[in-house]
């Protein structure tokens, strides 16, 4: 299957940043917004791209079940060598351990990132028209900020078709 007939991601939703990560998707290609309306485009990654059939629905609700919710901060920005320009959660250790889990019960899937995929929240790609601190300045009034996570999201990322597949509370149930 190409990635162009779409992917699956694991993700935790960012509602702060909602509204400025759907501008810039209506800037970049409006045909990755979603009409539904459970759908975060904002988000942090836990793991991707994932295949239809190569999930575990029962594997993550366990997941979210077995993790409590918890505060991060998006403070900072950062560029990866590709260009992306992110904001790395503070603190990223709740991050990775649910990409590790995650990852274990999908070990067929490589992530983004692999073998260490660092957590992130993506805002912009370095460009002509777009450099870290032009990124800075149109962040300026809305970072820093403070959010918690409470769900693991599934979701399907297609032109034309995103939309959530499945959405689990995180809970902190201690499963045996």
């Amino acid at each position: 299957m190409k990635m162009s007939d779409g992917h699956a991601v694991l993700q935790v939703g960012v509602p702060e940043l909602e509204d400025w990560i759907v501008a810039r998707t209506r800037h970049y290609d409006a045909r990755y917004l979603s009409s539904d309306p459970r759908f975060r485009h904002a988000h942090i990654t836990v793991l991707a791209p994932l295949q239809r059939g190569e999930f575990d629905l029962a594997a993550m609700a366990r997941i979210a079940a077995s993790t409590a919710p918890f505060d991060f901060a998006l403070r900072d920005l950062a560029v990866f060598a590709n260009g992306c320009i992110h904001l790395p959660p503070f603190p990223d250790a709740p991050f990775r351990e649910l990409t590790r889990r995650a990852w274990a019960a999908h070990p067929t899937a490589v992530p983004n990132g692999a073998p260490d995929p660092a957590p992130h929240l993506t805002v912009d790609m370095i460009g002509p028209a777009v450099t870290l601190a032009s990124t800075r300045a149109l962040l300026d009034d809305v970072i820093p900020v403070v959010c918690r996570a409470r769900a693991l999201e599934l979701v399907w990322y297609q032109a034309g078709n995103c939309h959530l597949l499945e959405r689990w509370q995180m809970e902190s149930k201690q499963l045996h």
